[in-house]
């Protein structure tokens, strides 16, 4: 008896590894750190994308924020109450680490920071609860 063995197909592998979906805005926001003399500064940005668990910021001004940089990141209050902002940004300033930094393009496009929200999983934990409520009614 001759057994041939069976091919080995890899399973296709997904573009997009995010656990939560990331949605396109357009809102003002802020960031501020210390810098490495442990002055406080910040810089006023864009929040272009947003997700649970990160965001990703433009900033026309060049600053230099170093990578992994801990960072409070807030939405401006006066669009706190926008549609599809997680709750966590509704209520103020998010610990925040900068894990990607673009740097401004000579055809204009402006400096990005991608930025990982530090928020406490009971936090979220507790948040989801009041989410699902919400989607129910």
């Amino acid at each position: 008896m001759n057994i041939k063995p069976l091919p080995i197909v890899a399973a296709p592998r997904s573009s997009n590894k995010r656990t939560t979906e990331r949605r396109s805005i357009a809102l003002p926001a802020r960031l501020t750190w210390k810098d490495q003399r442990g002055a406080t500064r910040f810089v006023s940005v864009v929040t272009r994308n947003i997700s649970d668990d990160g965001a990703y910021v433009e900033c026309r001004s060049v600053v230099s924020i170093p990578l992994y940089r801990l960072v409070q990141f807030q939405l401006e209050s006066d669009v706190r109450d926008a549609d599809h902002i997680p709750d966590a940004l509704r209520h103020g300033r998010i610990l925040s680490a900068v894990y990607r930094v673009s740097p401004p393009r000579p055809s204009g496009a402006p400096q990005g920071f991608a930025l990982r929200l530090m928020i406490d999983p009971r936090r979220r934990a507790s948040a989801a609860p009041v989410e699902a409520s919400r989607a129910t009614a």
